[in-house]
């Protein structure tokens, strides 16, 4: 087959670029179908796991709940909607909503440093 890179073979270009031979593969199809090895673009963006109510939930879940870890927020959320999402879908709904889960760690000050002071 004549390639467009010069009579380069797939196998050569594979370990050239150090990817499988079939990316090589899939990419000269595409240039075969379409004319470019451009990334294709995406028509359509997979649909969000919970609707804006179950969002305004979570929402409420967390402000109620500020300590909780992300799996008892899964936890509470599907006691309250029926809907159980993963942890790193969670993640990114939290995300959404500008939310994040950061532990407030409280040290004393004075206390600490004093009983590292009489050791």
């Amino acid at each position: 087959m004549l390639l467009p890179w010069g009579g380069i073979s797939q196998r050569q270009l594979a370990k050239r670029f150090r990817v499988a031979l079939s990316f090589i593969q899939k990419l000269l199809k595409q240039y075969r179908e379409t004319g470019s090895i451009a990334p294709k673009v995406r028509k359509q963006q997979t649909p969000t796991k919970l609707s804006e109510e179950q969002l305004n939930i979570l929402s409420l879940i967390i402000s109620n709940n500020n300590d909780a870890t992300l799996d008892e927020l899964r936890i509470l959320l599907e006691k309250q909607t029926g809907v159980l999402i993963g942890r790193s879908t969670l993640d990114r709904m939290l995300k959404r909503l500008n939310l994040n889960l950061k532990k407030k760690h409280y040290i004393p000050v004075f206390g600490v440093a004093a009983s590292l002071k009489r050791n």
